[in-house]
């Protein structure tokens, strides 16, 4: 049962991840790879992509 809400747990982050990727202000191209990353290294492109990925067009003031 912990592995099937682990693995959960990665799909919803991942599809987060997705998510703000597309949103981001990013080049196309940085958008696929990305997604591409994410998709083919679920956990170890998540941490990738949260640590240098791409952020979202919204700035905070």
């Amino acid at each position: 049962m912990l592995e099937g809400l682990g693995g959960l747990i990665i799909l919803v982050l991942d599809i987060w991840a997705i998510i703000s990727i597309i949103g981001s202000a990013a080049s196309t191209g940085k958008k696929v790879l990305w997604v591409l990353l994410v998709l083919i290294l679920p956990v170890i492109g998540f941490i990738i992509w949260l640590v240098a990925g791409p952020r979202s067009g919204q700035k905070i003031a």
